[in-house]
């Protein structure tokens, strides 16, 4: 089948891409930067790229012979107040280019909406579900609730909070009940629904075979990892406290932790059906789904991460309008050392960050992150979801990786930091130079300011981080 994905660099939809060509389908992905597009897949022969702004599309063009198409475009995680306003922008924008197209089938991932009192985000969701129904394509709904995978947001929060707090004193929303699904269960249904005509027009809760209480998850999470961990739970931290306690505990921004918190009040229980029977899947219990999570992470596999998604942090952009530094009113500096052993260069910038930290007075960048935390930043606390690999919108602790190019030796950093104006971080080799660059460009006068202050800093960290490049 010719099948259409968009989010195709989302967490869900760039996982689901690879499970469906190794089915053999034909896939058109939706981007809205052609310059990201995931390297697993840019390069495959069942794949083209098509650019996509859903929330722009006057000069989209869907190929009209498509059989089917993925419906994966998720608003949670931006900064934006009004994500619920985005996200029917997406989906009418959507349903305009899809209708006029040979397409039989749309699928769409949704979340679990059976409670009476419905959070934000679910209300956001079954909005969506309603507005891409239409008379001439077949909608299939999945809704989920908490999905357990390596760079999922509910498991990466749930790790920060076990492995970072031997004792915690936690919201009472940790009481509510949920059915954890693991990821791959997740993309096996999406994949197993695609062309099914019994599937048609019908809504399914999809789920794992237990349900938890929160508390329960990051207890039984605790046990996979080895870890003794005790829990008290208070009913007077209010959502906006909790919203806080999630933020400064774990890698997570404030609006998305908000969001989280408003969604975690609600019991997210599936209603039963013969979905599991049709597709004949049987969802792994919450433990396995865990512990196949840190096999991916130990062995350096993990394919997506939500960090990843450029609306996690600050940036709002296409990455392309950035690549090329600027230089008027711009402050610079710029390092340039001699490179004896490319490939260990090279290898060595690609490392940079995250557990392998930044080479130099390490003590100053976790300070520095930390500050970013207190004025309300994204810190250093979402690392980088690969040790040794990055693509163009990768997550780089408070960095967003602009283009990555081994081929072309340069990589291109964009700062997600609180800052008065704009910073960039290049790394190049040019005839066997390695050239360390960083440029900000001020925001009024105290942009202006911040630089002079940080400048004395700059001598020792900037130094010795170039050093460490090229020195073995």
């Amino acid at each position: 089948m010719r099948v259409l994905i968009t989010g195709t660099t989302g967490y869900i939809a760039k996982r689901l891409a690879l499970q469906l060509l190794e089915d053999d389908h034909e896939l058109v992905c939706c981007v809205r930067d052609l310059n990201r597009i995931p390297d697993e897949i840019e390069d495959h022969p069942l794949c083209s790229f098509i650019k996509v702004d859903f929330l722009k599309p006057e000069d989209a063009e869907i190929p009209k012979d498509i059989d089917a198409a993925y419906y994966l475009i998720h608003s949670m995680s931006t900064s934006s107040d009004d994500f619920e306003d985005l996200e029917q922008q997406c989906a009418q924008n959507f349903k305009k280019l899809v209708e006029p197209t040979n397409c039989k089938q749309v699928l769409f991932l949704s979340g679990i909406v059976n409670d009476a009192s419905l959070s934000k985000h679910l209300k956001s969701r079954l909005q969506v579900e309603n507005t891409l129904k239409s008379e001439t394509y077949a909608l299939t709904t999945f809704r989920a609730g908490i999905i357990v995978g390596s760079g999922s947001a509910s498991f990466e929060i749930i790790r920060d909070i076990v492995e970072k707090l031997p004792f915690m004193i936690t919201p009472r929303w940790l009481n509510t009940k949920t059915q954890p699904l693991a990821v791959r269960d997740v993309l096996n249904f999406l994949a197993g629904g695609l062309g099914k005509t019994e599937l048609y027009n019908n809504a399914y809760d999809i789920y794992g075979p237990e349900v938890l209480t929160y508390k329960e998850m990051l207890l039984q999470f605790a046990e996979v990892r080895g870890l003794k961990r005790y829990i008290v739970t208070l009913p007077v931290l209010t959502p906006k406290l909790s919203s806080y306690w999630l933020y400064f505990v774990t890698s997570t921004s404030f609006k998305l932790a908000a969001a989280l918190v408003d969604s975690m009040k609600v019991e997210v229980i599936g209603k039963p059906s013969d979905i599991n029977t049709i597709i004949g899947i049987e969802p792994v219990d919450y433990k396995t789904a865990v512990d196949l999570a840190f096999q991916k992470i130990e062995q350096n596999a993990v394919i997506s991460s939500w960090k990843d998604a450029v609306s996690s942090g600050r940036f709002k952009d296409q990455l392309s309008k950035h690549i090329e530094l600027p230089t008027f009113g711009c402050f610079q500096d710029v390092k340039q050392r001699k490179v004896t052993d490319e490939e260990f260069t090279l290898n060595k910038i690609w490392a940079i960050g995250g557990r392998n930290g930044w080479y130099s007075f390490n003590g100053l960048w976790k300070l520095r992150g930390y500050m970013d935390k207190l004025f309300g930043g994204v810190g250093l606390r979402r690392g980088r979801t690969s040790d040794t690999y990055l693509e163009a919108g990768d997550a780089l602790d408070f960095w967003r990786v602009l283009y990555a190019s081994k081929e072309e030796k340069r990589l291109l950093l964009f700062a997600e930091m609180r800052l008065p104006g704009e910073a960039w971080l290049e790394f190049k080799i040019v005839d066997d130079q390695l050239q360390q660059r960083a440029v900000f460009r001020p925001k009024g006068i105290w942009g202006r300011l911040y630089w002079y202050a940080v400048l004395p800093f700059h001598a020792f960290v900037f130094n010795g981080m170039i050093n460490a490049l090229v020195k073995k």
